[in-house]
């Protein structure tokens, strides 16, 4: 055992036990048995979604690996506040884990009235993949790209229109963010939810959407949506004709919604760990990265460090963009 691991031991040991090796010698047996019983995957969002899909690809694989049951109870509302209070307030003993998304950093930013406090409460565990949204059009819609887009904007404030899965959501951040740093406004029209928005985008009814790249892509393929530009750092295989918002006008633009996977705080470190390491190995694996770069998902398979610094800066860039715009959920 390593003096990193051994400070984090202590941490958790009852006073009795500070300095005592049979203490150190037990917690650490106890965390090499784990999982000595199912654990439970709490999906904070429902059935059917991006989230949920990501957990199905990955819970069976986990499964094998730590040889017991990984069940997915999905817990959804209040874009993931619910499964994530849940969670928070689960026993620190490796059987509760959650696979969240983006929302676990903008909901920090939205909401003053949080029934937990995400970075105190919940322990990162490993960043699973990153999917850059797209910024669609109704093929009709007559938006040439980005360029053409701010051009609009800055001629017609608020006329143009665009789409959200809902007040607070990533897609509207997204937007939000493009429009703060295009020095332009754009008029906000909420969903309750990615699909209705996908099918008034369709429809005509708003001309423009910074969709789900995982939902919008069969609609991109099929030709009843047309990709202006992807909001990562680089252009996704999935749509490599595609420019980045970056590369089409706006430098500096760069949106991921992700998930990732956390624990209550208090987990013992080596379960972290190896929880860590076997997602990582699970994501390694040929067929689980085919299935996951389909839906134009990056995948990465961080360390827990990793993931909380990740975590920090999402929350700090979308803090900024909650304030500046006054978008609140509370």
């Amino acid at each position: 055992m390593n003096a990193t691991t051994t400070r984090k031991l202590r941490a958790w040991l009852p006073a009795a036990c500070i300095g005592t090796a049979l203490c150190l010698s037990a917690l650490g047996a106890a965390a090499q048995a784990w999982p000595a019983k199912p654990v439970k995957m709490v999906v904070t969002y429902p059935p059917g979604g991006t989230v949920d899909a990501v957990a199905r690809v990955i819970a069976p694989k986990l499964s094998a690996r730590l040889g017991q049951p990984v069940v997915i109870d999905n817990r959804a509302g209040a874009g993931g506040a619910i499964g994530g209070d849940l969670v928070a307030k689960s026993a620190a003993d490796g059987y509760t884990v959650m696979l969240d998304a983006s929302n676990h950093s903008q909901n920090p930013a939205l909401r003053s009235k949080m029934p937990f406090d995400t970075l105190r409460d919940l322990a990162p565990v490993s960043l699973l993949v990153r999917v850059p949204n797209v910024l669609v059009a109704n093929p009709a819609a007559p938006i040439a790209g980005v360029k053409d887009l701010v051009a609009q904007a800055k001629a017609r404030p608020e006329q143009i229109n665009y789409a959200s899965s809902g007040n607070g959501s990533a897609q509207h951040l997204a937007a939000e963010l493009f429009g703060a740093m295009a020095g332009v406004r754009m008029t906000h029209v909420a969903y309750k939810g990615g699909g209705p928005a996908l099918t008034d985008v369709m429809a005509g009814q708003v001309p423009i959407f910074f969709a789900s790249l995982a939902s919008s892509l069969p609609y991109i393929q099929g030709g009843k949506l047309r990709a202006l530009a992807v909001t990562g750092k680089a252009r996704s295989p999935v749509l490599p004709q595609v420019p980045t918002v970056a590369e089409a006008g706006l430098a500096g633009y760069e949106v991921y919604e992700w998930n990732g996977v956390f624990v209550p705080a208090g987990t013992p470190a080596p379960v972290v760990d190896r929880l860590s390491r076997e997602l990582a190995a699970v994501l390694r694996e040929p067929d689980v990265r085919t299935r996951l770069e389909g839906m134009g998902a990056e995948v990465i398979g961080s360390t827990p460090a990793e993931l909380d610094a990740f975590r920090r800066a999402e929350i700090a860039k979308w803090t900024q963009v909650a304030k500046a715009n006054r978008i609140a959920l509370d």
